[in-house]
């Protein structure tokens, strides 16, 4: 008969798995977690405004901002889970009950699960846009609703699976080395699941890219060059690099070590890295609010305003037409060409 181990301590699973437990403060901890919460306020700071400037602003009641608020929520949950963590680690780790360790790992499973679902949802969002030559698409609020609530749905089930049911508490040989409380076939679920929609977002938008590029030089060759249609591919590119190079680095080194625990590579010293991969991928909770929302010059306006700073005289005539926001159904065109916004 399975026996389980629900009135085991914490310290008896880390043991079970090998992974140390400090009963002192050592000054690498210490630096972790003064470094962890400073970019968590920064994190929460960010997001916040994001939020606020698309609740003031009438000219961002679109989907893909909508979306972007959406984001900026589940960046601003992230900063709240890592700091929970950085209050309830390091020796505090022994002192927490099983209840209490389940919940602080929950927290970061869904909301960085919302985050990468919602970059997902926002690639997809900006393909069906470009393909129809439009800045915003004419999706329903209703189904703007519905799919936020699939993406909090999906991000709680993947957060909550290993607190009913998907640990290890009950099968000790199949505990995780960095997460000593949860199985290694979740861990491996959980990186792969990651890896793949990382794959999904790297074929979306190189195909936004070829599309755009294919069609400017279509125009080009039966209308003549523009000059906007060079800075509009430019933007195009600046953002994807942006966009792709910062999903890569913050995520594939987490999602390549989780991968290895899973699998059970007991040569990889995955512990010696494991909590700055983690903070890596909590930056990407403050990139994401950079890179979304600042390349938008009416979301910088808006900052500032909300900040108390005084908006800067604008600019001459026609050189944020690229990215003016159009009415609802519209669309975008720069003299009769197609054009795409920078936020994109």
């Amino acid at each position: 008969m399975q026996r389980c181990f629900y009135n085991e301590t914490v310290g008896f699973f880390y043991n079970n798995s090998r992974k140390e437990l400090s009963s002192t403060w050592r000054p690498k901890d210490v630096l972790l977690v003064a470094l962890g919460l400073a970019v968590s306020a920064v994190v929460l700071l960010t997001n916040l405004l994001v939020i606020a400037a698309v609740a003031t602003n009438r000219r961002f009641h679109y989907p893909i901002y909508y979306l972007l608020a959406n984001l900026a929520a589940a960046d601003l949950f992230a900063g709240v889970a890592y700091m929970f963590l950085m209050f309830h680690t390091g020796p505090r780790t022994a002192e927490l009950s099983l209840r209490t360790w389940f919940v602080r790992q929950s927290l970061l499973d869904t909301s960085l699960s919302a985050s990468v679902v919602n970059l997902l949802a926002i690639a997809v969002e900006r393909h069906r846009t470009v393909l129809t030559m439009q800045l915003h698409s004419e999706m329903s609020a209703q189904r703007v609703v519905g799919l936020i609530v699939f993406i909090w749905a999906a991000a709680l089930m993947l957060g909550l699976i290993p607190s009913y049911g998907w640990h290890c508490l009950c099968s000790l040989e199949s505990c995780s080395r960095m997460a000593p409380l949860y199985s290694r076939s979740y861990l491996t679920f959980w990186a792969v699941s990651n890896l793949v929609v990382f794959l999904v977002m790297v074929v979306v938008y190189g195909h936004i890219f070829v599309y755009v590029r294919r069609r400017m030089a279509r125009m080009a060759r039966h209308t003549g060059a523009h000059p906007r249609h060079r800075d509009t591919v430019l933007a195009l590119v600046k953002t994807v690099t942006i966009i792709l190079g910062a999903f890569v680095v913050c995520w594939t080194p987490g999602q390549v070590v989780l991968l290895l625990d899973g699998l059970g590579c007991r040569s990889c010293d995955v512990l010696a890295v494991e909590k700055y991969v983690l903070l890596l991928a909590e930056i990407n909770s403050l990139i994401n609010a950079v890179v979304y929302s600042w390349r938008d010059n009416e979301m910088r306006s808006t900052f500032r305003r909300l900040l108390g700073f005084p908006c800067r005289r604008r600019r001459r005539r026609g050189d944020d037409a690229d990215y003016a926001a159009p009415e609802p159904g519209s669309r975008s065109h720069l003299g009769g060409h197609f054009t795409v916004d920078s936020s994109i």
